[in-house]
């Protein structure tokens, strides 16, 4: 009798920590725009400054359409300088070493959305597991798991915003949330890893939600 109220107080627990897990990426979609708000985004163009190591620091452009369109743009010696994206069909990157951008046949576009929308239906378990404190602020953390794939993710249990995001090869912090046409959104995003060379932060003035582009902004 003893082992079936185990079973069954373990179960209930699971099952709890499952709801609540649900509840928490439900909240951070209502407090940050709303379901169809988000649904309704269909281009951003951020622009600001990225800091790379101590003192190099470069203006930047990343412009985002749906469902995967990307294209990231320095300004190196007053000149726009295409460093990544993706076309549709091709990736691209800068090659540091020759100094020229390069097509990569294996360049994996992430999605449009983030994982949080539709996250059930995109084949994602999510699991509560537990709150943590990140500086002074407590979050609750949240696991999304597919197949053999887990990213981390803190939202403070105030404001229910995303504060940290850890991949498998990268931690990513955001901050200064402000809004963005009807969606709350990041102006500071720093991010880690242990290569260290990749390092940086990026500082947005600027964010701009369903632009038109031009329709050969994502030619490289």
């Amino acid at each position: 009798m003893k082992k079936l109220l185990l079973v069954f107080v373990l179960a209930c627990s699971n099952f709890s920590f499952a709801q609540t897990a649900k509840e928490i990426i439900d909240k951070n979609i209502e407090l940050s725009g709303g379901l169809t708000n988000w649904k309704l985004l269909n281009s951003v163009l951020l622009q600001g400054k990225v800091i790379l190591g101590i003192k190099d620091e470069y203006p930047i452009k990343i412009y985002q359409q749906r469902p995967n369109l990307t294209k990231t743009v320095l300004t190196i010696n007053n000149k726009e300088t295409a460093i990544e994206g993706y076309d549709g069909v091709k990736g691209y990157a800068m090659n540091y070493a020759t100094n020229k951008l390069q097509e990569y046949a294996d360049y994996k576009p992430e999605s449009f959305d983030n994982d949080f929308i539709d996250w059930e239906n995109k084949g994602f378990e999510a699991k509560y597991v537990g709150k943590e404190k990140l500086g002074n602020i407590y979050c609750y953390k949240v696991e999304l798991i597919k197949n053999v794939n887990k990213n981390i993710y803190y939202f403070d249990s105030k404001t229910y915003m995303l504060l940290r995001e850890i991949k498998k090869d990268e931690t990513l912090d955001y901050s200064d949330y402000r809004k963005a046409g009807n969606l709350a959104m990041p102006f500071r995003i720093e991010s880690s890893s242990a290569k260290k060379d990749g390092d940086y932060v990026m500082l947005l003035n600027k964010i701009e939600i369903n632009k038109v582009f031009p329709a050969n902004i994502f030619k490289f």
